[in-house]
Formats: structure tokens, sequence, C-alpha cells
């Protein structure tokens, strides 16, 4: 008798109603890849994109067509390696590992799931399961939209459109980090946060219209919120780079293939698209541990209401991130 294991799985694409509790088989490693037993995990808007394919492209590159591929959503993990399969060097059974699934078929909703060891890092002493379940893909996509498609430096001055989010909150840290001086753009019920963790100046976008202002930066991450590609690009100082990083994804798909378009006096438009890294992992683990980084964590959810999750995700309210939380049933 095979062992089985609780998930959340979807067999249509949908709203969060498609997503259920069920009792499946439970994952074997292969080859250069180690068992986890998963402590918690964490939403994103990938995960959103895919449980609906939207977009549509999304099922012609690997989704599924008609139906999904990988039934078990998760990107974001953080837990306990049970077993180890053949190959694996990097890894031992008892070790706490956290990282990003999304190159190696998701399926981080689950109690177990096997993971590539490439695109797993140690968790370090005094950093917890729930706060290293954060930090996959949110932070790595904050740090490698300022680092590598801003090309950041100390002294620039950079503001975050939807700070108060989850990629949001770790882009406004990283980036006093690296020495900028940060605006922080987000509603008003959540400016404080964004004080709290370290932005020069915020802006309630309901009373001010960044772009509309004599102020420029040398570089705007958009996090979240629909702002005209073109505004944005007025908004820059010379040599200046728009980041698209998340939002639309009809933008996204606008920053990717027509920034030229839209580019002037040196500016440019780029679209961050976040690639698995376990140094960048480490990193970012390191800064947690030396308390200089703050994972926010929102609500917390057990496994089986990974669905009402999802419906809170989608209301774009959220300070920080969403955690799944495994528990029984």
């Amino acid at each position: 008798m095979k062992d089985t294991m609780k998930a959340i799985i979807y067999e249509k694409y949908g709203p969060p109603e498609v997503l259920h509790l069920a009792e499946v088989e439970k994952p074997a490693p292969g080859r250069g890849q180690v068992l986890v037993k998963v402590a918690a995990a964490s939403l994103n808007f990938y995960d959103v994109r895919f449980m609906k394919a939207d977009p549509f492209f999304i099922r012609i590159m690997g989704g599924g067509l008609f139906k999904p591929k990988n039934k078990i959503l998760g990107e974001d993990i953080a837990g306990r390696v049970e077993a180890v399969g053949p190959g694996v060097s990097r890894f031992k059974a008892g070790d706490a590992v956290f990282g990003d699934l999304s190159n190696s078929g998701s399926g981080g909703f689950a109690e177990y799931v096997a993971a590539n060891e490439a695109y797993l890092a140690p968790i370090p002493d005094g950093v917890g399961f729930e706060e290293a379940a954060t930090l996959p893909m949110a932070a790595i996509t904050a740090l490698q939209s300022l680092r590598d498609a801003g090309r950041i430096e100390p002294g620039f001055k950079v503001l975050i459109n939807g700070a108060s989010g989850g990629v949001g909150t770790f882009a406004l840290q990283i980036a006093k980090i690296l020495g900028a001086d940060v605006t922080a753009v987000c509603s008003a019920e959540k400016m404080e946060l964004t004080r709290s963790l370290g932005a020069d100046r915020v802006i309630d976008y309901a009373q001010e219209d960044f772009t509309k202002s004599e102020r420029r930066y040398d570089i705007i991450l958009g996090a979240n919120g629909f702002v005209p590609l073109s505004d944005c690009m007025r908004a820059l100082n010379p040599g200046g780079r728009y980041v698209m990083s998340g939002g639309d994804p009809k933008q996204l798909l606008l920053s990717i293939f027509f920034s030229g378009l839209f580019a002037r006096n040196g500016k440019k438009a780029k679209a961050a698209l976040a690639k698995p890294s376990s140094n960048d992992l480490t990193y970012v683990a390191e800064l947690v541990r030396a308390g200089k980084l703050k994972p926010v964590i929102d609500k917390r959810y057990p496994l089986r209401q990974t669905a009402e999750a999802f419906r809170y995700l989608e209301q774009g309210h959220a300070q920080g991130k969403i955690i799944i939380v495994m528990q029984a049933g």
C-alpha cells in the first residue's frame, strides 16, 4: 500500500473554489531531489495566475492546455528534509531548508514535496519556518529587481509602488540596506507599516499621483498597482529605470515587449522575472538572521483553509505575506 499525504489540489482552472483538500500519494525523491516535510508555505500572485490560467499563455507554456498539469500549487516552502534521492550532496535528513519550487514542479501546499536540491537553501539558526517561507519568491524578486534589473547604487532615489505587499515590504527594506533613499506608495491604512520598515517618505496613492510631482527617481519599482508605463517613465531621472515586478499582467507584458517605445534620455523599462537562486536565498536569510530584514506576515491559515487564504490574497489588502501552516486536516 502506497503512503499518502494531505494536499490542496485543483483539477480545473478557476477561482479559489476550485481548490480542495485531498488525500494523494506521497512523493518520493528522485535523482537530485530531497523529500521535504513542509512546515510552512506562502502564497504568491504567481499561484493565482496558474490557478486561473490568466494570462492564457500559461496554458501553452507548460501549465496545461485544458486542465492543470501540476495539480498542487505552491512555490514557497520551508520545512525539514525527511529523505534524499540519489546524487544529493548538499543536504541530509533532518536539515531545515527553504526554497522556490517554481522551476521544479510546484507542490508546496501539501504535507510533503519532492524538491530539486539546487533550488533550496539551509535555514540559518534563529530563523523560523514561517519567516523562511515568506522569502523565496517575494524577497528574491525584490532583490533581483533592485540589484539586477534596477542596478541600484548607494544614494539612488527609489520609489516602490505597492510597498506594503509581499514583494514591496521586502523591496523597501532591501533598498534601504543597499543605501537608497526610498519613497513608498501605498494606501492610507498601510502608511504606518511602510514607515516602520524604514521608508524615507510615504505617499497615499489615493491622495497624490507620484507621476505628477516634480520629484524624480533613479528606480521606480512597480510591485503592485497599475500606473501607465509612459507616466512612470516621465517620473524617472535621465538614465533611470522602471522595473515591473508584479501587478497587472498586461502591463508586465508591455514592459517586456514594448519598453523601447517609452525609452528616452537613457531611461529603460525592465520586467523583472525572478530566477530561483540558492545563493540569493542564503543572502536574504542571513539578513533575516542578522535582524536587518523583517518578514511581514499578515495572516496564517491551516492547510485546509488554503482556498480562503487565496480569496483574501485576491482582495489585494494583505500587508506583507500570507502563510499556510501545516496542520492536520
